[in-house]
């Protein structure tokens, strides 16, 4: 008779759900048991009544099930919706999705019992032959910077003047691939190493000011650097170890709505990135460059600009995605707090500068790693 209900609840909303849905549903976390009730009397039984949240669940699985759609995936998108699932069921959907980021050497078994020196060396060995590197450049954002270079040509001056790197490092897709396993196994990488991924991520330009300042910040600002970066050039405040196992962490300790505004903050930045390249393309068909196309020349070498990268390598977007990248914005805010105790007042005001950062990632940053005030204390730094 409870079944019955939620069945005819859906009904009401144009959707066909059966008994045997309901409990497939009920087996996979996402809609919660019915509530025994009393006895019906003369040996009819015993009724049950279902909680008053499975009515809206129920119409929402009706709506979004479908042939592909995972459990983990259900779960997710309820929960983006704001409805009641589970929280241990949301919280596993979450760690599903860091599991979805396998390395180009997992799966053999031949690496149980490395060290990480001795599974770097054997997988710069495969790399050449296996064809599992990392996509520097996605062929949509390659396409815009050709496009801009034939119009505007040649890199102003000043801009050249202040990549300080005379000869800059030249990565290759299997050194940049090396270089992100060893930053999720083992932690932080130098700077040094950061700064040839971000010049590897604009191939195209001669010069690359952000890069330059990101290898030598340990000699433009030495106190302050002393004591967040060690002598390797590492930085001492990321953790060591493997990085999924953070995430997986984060999704266990992670209040409910900092999962959902890391969510929320995920997705509202794929779609500025995507408007992003849309505003731009259509700058350049008309043969007008306008603020799109600033927009994206100020940012191609700023966070923001990789943030447009990382949405383009992803043509086909999965709910797992959008949780692993929500994980990896809550990550990020817990980096700047440790920062920030290192290095009190950090400058928080750089993050209000126009395309440095998408502008949802440096709202949630701002609220909820710094705060209002302390931004606002540190505008005015040097």
């Amino acid at each position: 008779m409870a079944d019955q209900q939620l069945i005819d609840h859906a009904a009401r909303h144009d959707l066909a759900i059966t008994a045997k849905q309901l409990a497939g549903w009920r087996r996979a976390g996402l809609l919660p048991g019915n509530i025994p009730g009393g006895g019906l009397g003369q040996g009819r039984g015993s009724a049950s009544t279902p909680p008053p949240e499975s009515f809206d669940l129920v119409v929402a699985l009706g709506r979004m099930s479908g042939r592909g759609k995972r459990p983990t995936d259900l779960a997710l998108l309820l929960f983006a919706e704001g409805l009641p699932v589970p929280e241990a069921t949301v919280r596993a959907a979450f760690r599903a999705a860091v599991d979805t980021a396998t390395l180009p050497d997992e799966g053999d078994g031949e690496d149980d019992g490395l060290d990480l020196d001795e599974r770097l060396d054997r997988l710069s060995h495969q790399l050449p032959d296996s064809g599992q590197t990392v996509t520097l450049v996605p062929a949509r954002a390659r396409r815009i910077d050709e496009r801009i270079a034939r119009i505007l040509g040649k890199l102003p001056a000043e801009l050249v003047e202040l990549d300080h790197n005379a000869e800059p490092p030249r990565l290759t897709p299997q050194d940049a691939t090396l270089t992100a396993v060893t930053a999720t196994l083992g932690g932080s990488v130098p700077l040094q190493d950061i700064g040839a991924l971000l010049r590897a991520m604009s191939p195209g330009l001669p010069a690359n000011p952000f890069a330059s300042l990101v290898e030598t910040t340990q000699e433009d600002v030495p106190e302050a650097a002393a004591r967040i970066i060690a002598d390797d050039g590492s930085l001492t405040f990321i953790p060591d170890g493997d990085a999924r196992d953070l995430l997986r962490a984060l999704a266990d300790t992670a209040s409910l709505e900092d999962l959902a505004a890391g969510w929320h903050t995920a997705a509202q930045v794929r779609e500025w990135a995507l408007d992003l390249c849309q505003r731009v393309e259509r700058e350049l068909d008309a043969g007008q460059l306008g603020e799109a196309v600033e927009e994206w020349l100020h940012g191609r070498l700023l966070p923001s600009g990789v943030s447009v990268t990382e949405t383009l390598r992803d043509r086909r977007w999965a709910p797992s995605k959008g949780a692993f990248s929500a994980l990896m914005l809550l990550f990020q805010c817990q980096m700047f707090v440790l920062l920030d105790g290192l290095e009190p007042g950090c400058q928080w005001h750089v993050l209000q500068i126009p395309r440095v950062l998408p502008p949802p990632v440096r709202d949630l940053i701002l609220s909820k790693a710094v705060g209002p005030e302390t931004a606002a204390a540190g505008e005015g730094t040097s």
